[in-house]
């Protein structure tokens, strides 16, 4: 686990800079595969505990198509401007309360560290698209057979035929 050790700031302002192998993103149930180094570079600002980590990561992402099921590569540039505070079970103490603009940029850290995997992970998906498409066009399977339309056809029938109304079609046949 890559962690930025916050009990080592010892100045107001410090610079990280740092590129991380596609090895050091565990391969799991995750929605995207991590396959080109990723640059994270952000800037430290200290007050006493808090802290504020205002950067950029970037690297290229592996996603399967909606469509298709194709595998496709998508790049990544995510920039964030993040706050960090000590975690309290204080913190945990407020179960109902109204969510506030400053809340969806402060998360928490515990025994002075920040895991930066995590905090890469978060920003890749939150780059995710909703429906990641291999391309724009993309013809998707056939929803009988199942056959990569973008590689090849197929003969299976594109109209639908409701079979409840099969005995109205055959009487209009008849007349």
């Amino acid at each position: 686990m890559l962690v930025l050790d916050l009990s080592r700031i010892r100045t107001a302002q410090d610079r990280v800079e740092q590129v991380y192998g596609p090895e050091t993103f565990a391969a799991g149930p995750d929605d995207f595969g991590v396959v080109a180094p990723t640059a994270l570079a952000f800037d430290l600002f200290k007050d006493k505990r808090h802290f504020r980590l205002v950067g950029q990561v970037s690297s290229t992402l592996e996603l399967p198509c909606s469509r298709c099921l194709e595998p496709f590569v998508w790049p990544v540039a995510s920039a964030f401007d993040l706050r960090y505070q000590p975690h309290t079970p204080a913190a945990e103490a407020d179960a109902e309360r109204e969510v506030e603009e400053d809340d969806m940029t402060t998360s928490f850290y515990e025994n002075d560290e920040i895991n930066l995997v995590l905090l890469m992970q978060e920003q890749f998906y939150l780059t995710l698209p909703m429906k990641p498409l291999c391309r724009e066009d993309c013809k998707g399977l056939c929803s009988t057979c199942g056959t990569n339309l973008n590689r090849e056809t197929c003969d299976c029938s594109t109209q639908w035929e409701d079979p409840r109304l099969a005995a109205l079609k055959a009487l209009k046949k008849d007349s």
